[in-house]
């Protein structure tokens, strides 16, 4: 049964959530979850932040987008390919250097695609795990070293109600998505006891111009009639939560997978 439309609310002004933060945010060119997040960091205070992606023109055009938007914060770009192991590396000690030292990271960076299991190669399975899961790992990994020293800092994975839900042809997506969550809550035990605190945000459909590419008109319209709004959420929507986990706000939150959807997970 389709539920009933209702619009999505006026976009929430900045609070200065996260006044005088360094940021580190993967997979954030183009028009989705990560570049809303950028935007909303540094609309929330953040002092710099660094942006990656895997697709060079891209990564630079969002860059330059927001420092032009964000004159007085810095803003950095660099390409980046989580599933490489160098790049991650490379890509995290940049940050430490540029951001003086990282208060946030974002990991948004995910791979999905819909393909049924008996039809499914080992390369397409591995493929999006690696990007999705272990992509996540690494960076995780990378960043723990530099934070926990520290004392301080804060991790915030992007997952997917998926990783709860059954949807056919979602297998090896919903299958890593489950591994973020779990890894979200493990590593945020270790973390703890560092006083760096690892959580995640759990979306179900978000409308953005990759996913209307990557997927039929037809079945997006069905997976939003069936949300309790009628409708998909904005970008914005989902990058309010991280905001907040990136926060002090959420200062004893440890290990949590907050759903962002409006409707049971």
């Amino acid at each position: 049964m389709s539920a009933k439309f209702v619009p999505p609310p006026a976009y929430v002004p900045p609070h200065g959530l996260l006044n005088g933060k360094s940021v580190l945010i993967t997979a954030a060119a183009g028009g989705g979850i990560g570049f809303a997040a950028a935007r909303r960091c540094l609309e929330e205070g953040a002092r710099a932040l660094l942006l990656s992606d895997a697709h060079p023109r891209r990564t630079e055009e969002a860059a330059a987008a927001l420092q032009q938007e964000f004159p007085q914060q810095a803003v950095y770009g660099r390409v980046c390919n989580v599933s490489d192991e160098a790049q991650v590396q490379a890509l995290v000690d940049e940050a430490e250097d540029k951001l003086g030292g990282t208060d946030v990271l974002i990991n948004n960076a995910g791979l999905g695609g819909s393909k049924r299991v008996v039809e499914m190669s080992d390369e397409e399975w591995q493929k999006v795990i690696d990007v999705t899961l272990t992509g996540t790992f690494r960076m995780t990994r990378a960043m723990l070293r530099k934070m926990q020293p520290r004392g301080r800092g804060a991790i915030v994975n992007n997952a997917s109600v998926l990783g709860w839900r059954a949807q056919q042809e979602q297998a090896h997506y919903a299958a890593a998505k489950a591994g973020v969550m779990a890894l979200t809550r493990c590593s945020a035990l270790e973390a703890a006891e560092y006083g760096v605190r690892i959580n995640a945000v759990s979306p179900s459909i978000v409308f953005h111009d990759h996913l209307r590419k990557s997927a039929p008109q037809e079945l997006l319209e069905q997976l939003a009639s069936r949300e309790a709004f009628g409708r998909g959420a904005e970008a914005w929507e989902i990058a309010n939560v991280m905001v907040f986990l990136a926060s002090d706000y959420a200062s004893y939150l440890v290990g949590e997978v907050i759903s962002a959807s409006s409707q049971r997970a």
